[in-house]
């Protein structure tokens, strides 16, 4: 069982979303039907492109919505909500439909990959658990495939929960770090909650509590012998830490019928370590033993390591995983795209005078589109929602800001994005367990080119508009412009 299904987070939200909504009540707009887009405005570290992640549990707050007597009370100690409001919330149903783009798909800046339809109470009020969810699992993601691409096949696992910024960052981060790539983690809750992977072998102390570091390998090798993993390094990886591992290796774990597992490099010059190590247990007979480098890497230390030949299998990668050190923000925002007014749509627009953060009006759809050929992903298009992408025949895609720049797309198939998730408040999607969701991932990534999957200076990957969608935009930009 998830945690949000375990405590009650409807008070997760900012104080706005309630002022917000009392002032509705009271304007006779309650019952006003809104349109809200989530989108980001920028990948992190620059990269080519980000992971969606955190559906599961958005969806898990909104099946658990609801106002409790002790929330009704600290609100009306706040003296600022009508008696008929807070009755209004002590009945609350969430009542909206919902579409969001599936976890683990590649997602790129302006795009909706969340959109929620329903009362503007209801559609606002939620805005927080949206943006908090999608943004923290996205981020940790995005960085988890980033250090796994930069591993080059060798294995990754998530060692973060001690540094990561509380509790559910260490949760839902490690599940995060799995859907991007990572094959496991050193989590113990993470595996109960979600079937992720957990292990782990020993720290320092272990070593430092028995008068040698022999005695330490000694009995831990005891303990284990089937799955006999030392720490190298805690005094001295080549004159003490590899050959005590070697000699217990051969006193302890090969006559109990078992082959060594691995050695763990924490310290030092990872990549000099890692292959006087390696000729040490070659030399031993010991070929298949791995060699685990973990310390504060991220993916250009590992990158450059292994330029620079280190020969590690696996990699354990914490802090700068599990808290995105190099970019702990993920910028998903939240705003309104449309209203319906006597049943029609109204696009709505906010224009700003940075021309970045001018959104994208109106109820639309998300499609990618992909070359038959080559599998490949060409590019994205956001339509209105009213239209549908005919991939039996040519297609001219364009770039909304140079709009000269054109291209007839041919010989393609059209995939819409977005999954209906909610239908008038009840949850019509099954999310699938997170193996699934990492292998759809890594899937997914493989539908993208080399060039959007370069750490520096990625292609910019296309995301256009409809040329129906680009006029309602434009028509609103003239309509609202001032000057």
């Amino acid at each position: 069982m998830d945690f949000e299904r375990k405590m009650n987070l409807t008070m997760l939200t900012d104080f706005y979303e309630l002022t917000m909504a009392n002032g509705y009540f009271q304007n006779g707009l309650k019952d006003r039907i809104a349109y809200f887009d989530m989108f980001f405005r920028k990948v992190p570290d620059n990269g080519g492109f980000a992971i969606m992640a955190g559906l599961e549990q958005l969806i898990g707050y909104l099946k658990n919505l609801k106002f409790y007597d002790e929330d009704i009370e600290y609100l009306r100690g706040k003296g600022l909500f009508s008696e008929e409001f807070l009755e209004y919330l002590r009945n609350f149903n969430f009542s909206c439909d919902v579409w969001a783009v599936p976890e683990g798909t590649p997602i790129f800046p302006n795009e909706p990959i969340v959109t929620v339809r329903g009362p503007v109470i209801e559609a606002q009020f939620i805005e927080t658990m949206v943006l908090l969810t999608i943004n923290h699992q996205s981020l940790i993601a995005t960085k988890s495939n980033r250090i796994v691409r930069a591993a080059q096949g060798r294995a990754v696992m998530e060692f973060g929960s001690r540094r990561a910024q509380g509790y559910d960052g260490a949760i839902y981060g490690a599940r995060a770090a799995y859907i991007g790539g990572c094959i496991g983690t050193a989590c113990t809750i993470a595996e109960r909650e979600f079937d992720i992977p957990a292990s782990g072998t020993m720290a320092h102390s272990w070593i430092q509590l028995f008068p040698t570091e022999l005695d330490a390998f000694r009995a831990y090798a005891r303990t284990y012998p089937e799955s006999c993993t030392f720490l190298v390094d805690t005094y001295n990886v080549l004159k003490s830490g590899v050959p005590n591992a070697i000699k217990v290796f051969e006193e302890e774990v090969i006559p109990r019928g078992f082959r060594p597992k691995g050695i763990r490099i924490d310290s030092g010059d990872i990549t000099y370590l890692s292959r006087e190590a390696r000729r040490m247990l070659d030399a031993a007979g010991f070929e298949e033993c791995k060699i685990v480098a973990s310390n504060s890497l991220d993916e250009y230390i590992i990158r450059d390591i292994l330029i620079q030949g280190a020969k590690v299998d696996l990699f354990g990668v914490g802090e700068r995983l599990i808290t995105s050190k190099s970019e702990p923000v993920f910028g998903g925002v939240y705003k309104l795209a449309a209203i319906e007014e006597n049943g029609e749509i109204l696009p709505k627009i906010k224009l700003s005078e940075n021309v970045g953060k001018i959104t994208n009006p109106g109820f639309k759809k998300l499609w990618r589109l992909f070359d038959k050929a080559s599998g490949k992903a060409i590019a994205d298009v956001i339509t209105t929602s009213d239209e549908t992408i005919d991939d039996r025949k040519p297609y001219e895609i364009f770039d909304p800001e140079h709009t000269w720049k054109k291209k007839k797309v041919t010989n393609f198939h059209a995939k819409e994005l977005q999954k209906k998730i909610f239908d008038k408040g009840s949850c019509i999607y099954d999310s699938p367990d997170v193996k699934m969701i990492k292998d759809y991932c890594m899937e997914q990534i493989d539908t993208l080119w080399d060039e959007v999957l370069r750490f520096e200076n990625p292609h910019k990957y296309y995301v256009d508009l409809s040329k129906k969608l680009w006029e309602m935009k434009e028509k609103l930009l003239q309509e609202y412009s001032v000057g």
